[in-house]
């Protein structure tokens, strides 16, 4: 079995190395809201000593209904 390593930036991410946590958000709310919970992630990486990816969704289009929030939508989404 190989021992692919995918590289995002400073982060490598392989089955051999130590875990990498990608969350956030799943819908963008605002941009209070974003850095909120990003700095929460941090701090906790930070503390607990694991790599972090924030990421959150801007169009959450798989709702189970059709009158469902979507997000914030592509341009505001990314501003923030």
């Amino acid at each position: 079995m190989s021992n692919k390593i995918v590289k995002i930036r400073n982060i490598s991410i392989s089955n051999q190395l130590p875990i990498v946590l990608i969350a956030g958000p799943c819908q963008l709310e605002s941009l209070n809201h974003s850095r909120k919970i990003a700095e929460t992630l941090c701090s906790l990486s930070q503390k607990l000593n694991f790599k972090l990816i924030f990421k959150g969704s801007f169009d959450k289009a798989n709702r189970t209904s059709i009158k469902s929030q979507r997000g914030l939508g592509l341009d505001n989404g990314l501003t923030i």
